[in-house]
């Protein structure tokens, strides 16, 4: 790997440790409700965005989107709305594990998404792992009974605003800023309404309360600066082996510090999505191996 290649991979690696970290800070903010998190967390990460924005001196990127571009940033500001705010439910309920399924899932979403909306064809292998992934979840269906509504919510949702995003082919600074700036209204509607029913004043609020709300904009722009740094040094294949990291973190913490167990049966579950998930980075893997033989003997 060349020096750029593992600063790359330095940085991936780094993004996806914070979101597999990012559960001990939720849990840190549990004296909110799951609605005022996110309302904080797209208030603080305007304000930091906007200075990112202004530092860098990168506000034409934002200003350069087309109308429609504008628009299909609203949608998806939705999506990632509905992703933040479920996982967030999650960690407050004790649904940690769920949310972590969710993000094992999400690369084999993001290949059926890719089969539906945009006729791509899978491999051979590819199918085989789609085919294990919906195994585990069907066994989760019938011997829990109950719906995984949370780890499928959490899956169907990223990986829908990975598909928007694709389409869109928008920068990630000047994105996720737009994506905030639609929230914004929202948030600050919502963090006025809510102090005016419960007549609770910011004042009220401890510093550490207050800190600890602030540090959403920070949990939320620093790992998608590192990814976006990721993205331009190494390959999508490389970055795809990475990003188990997160929710493998998240699994750890929700079994080893928050106690939470693993549900009879629910290993079985977990270890067909772990098969699936090993089909098809191998074999994604083995295909850029095997394009870079071929380029070198060419």
């Amino acid at each position: 790997m060349t020096r750029d290649e593992r600063r790359g991979v330095l940085f991936g690696a780094g993004a996806y440790v914070i979101w597999g970290l990012v559960p001990i800070y939720f849990m840190a903010v549990r004296f909110a409700s799951p609605m005022e998190v996110l309302a904080h967390r797209v208030v603080w990460s305007v304000l930091l965005l906007t200075t990112v924005l202004l530092v860098a001196s990168q506000f034409g990127s934002v200003r350069q989107l087309s109308r429609k571009q504008i628009l299909g940033l609203g949608l998806s500001s939705l999506l990632l709305a509905t992703n933040w705010l479920v996982y967030v439910w999650a960690l407050f309920n004790g649904q940690m594990i769920e949310a972590s399924l969710g993000y094992f899932i999400n690369p084999l979403v993001t290949v059926l998404l890719g089969v539906i909306v945009l006729a791509e064809r899978p491999t051979q292998w590819q199918w085989l792992a789609l085919v294990i992934a919906g195994i585990g979840v069907g066994h989760e269906l019938l011997v829990q009974d109950r719906f995984p509504w949370v780890a499928l919510a959490l899956a169907t949702s990223f990986g829908l605003y990975g598909l928007a995003r694709k389409k869109m082919a928008v920068g990630s600074l000047a994105g996720l800023a737009t994506e905030m700036f639609w929230l914004l209204p929202a948030a600050l509607l919502y963090l006025v309404l809510i102090n005016a029913s419960t007549g609770e004043l910011p004042g009220e609020r401890g510093p550490m309360e207050w800190s600890l709300l602030a540090v959403g904009g920070l949990v939320t722009v620093l790992p998608l600066l590192a990814f976006s740094a990721a993205t331009r040094r190494i390959p999508l294949t490389v970055l795809g082996l990475l990003q188990y990291l997160s929710p493998s973190i998240a699994l750890l913490l929700a079994l080893l510090v928050y106690d939470e167990a693993l549900r009879p049966g629910q290993l079985l579950t977990f270890s067909c999505i772990w098969l699936a998930l090993l089909i098809f980075s191998t074999e994604g893997l083995y295909d850029r191996l095997r394009t870079r033989w071929r380029g070198a003997s060419a």
